[in-house]
């Protein structure tokens, strides 16, 4: 078996260190932005927020390996997170939060090899999330007439 790259070296050290890294990455999530607390009232018993890290982490081995879907899972995400009015800069920042706890977690395990790795795949969401189309104006047009 092939060596796991960097990103996925710092998942594995991750979860052997703290398991279920969801409400360490929530935490984060929350005090650096406060507000997207309240996006999560119905989330009494934590599945979603579990769900969504685990559809991140997905994205993120997917882009940290073969590329097969993960810009197109973020373009799709993107346009979901709009429709909640959920700003893109918090959008990004959800990958950026992952990446601390991560780093966190890893503490002095924490190699530069890693660190070069999530400062790549960073700056690869942002890529994508900049070069995402806006459909937020088509929201607010006038409903066609079915003929």
């Amino acid at each position: 078996m092939p060596q796991p790259n960097a990103i996925e070296a710092s998942l594995m050290l991750a979860a052997e260190r703290a398991g279920d890294i969801t409400p360490l990455v929530y935490d984060r999530l929350f005090a650096a932005q406060p507000a997207m607390r309240a996006e999560f009232w119905r989330d009494g018993s934590g599945a979603i927020r579990g769900e969504m890290l685990s559809r991140v982490i997905e994205t993120i081995l997917d882009l940290a390996g073969p590329r097969a879907y993960a810009d197109q899972m973020i373009d799709c995400e993107i346009i979901t997170h709009d429709a909640y009015g959920i700003p893109r800069s918090v959008f990004t920042t959800f990958f950026a939060i992952v990446a601390e706890t991560v780093a966190a977690i890893a503490g002095p395990d924490w190699t530069p090899d890693m660190a070069a790795g999530w400062a790549r795949l960073l700056a690869d969401v942002d890529a994508i999330v900049a070069a995402a189309p806006n459909h937020e104006a088509s929201w607010t047009a006038a409903p066609r007439a079915i003929a």
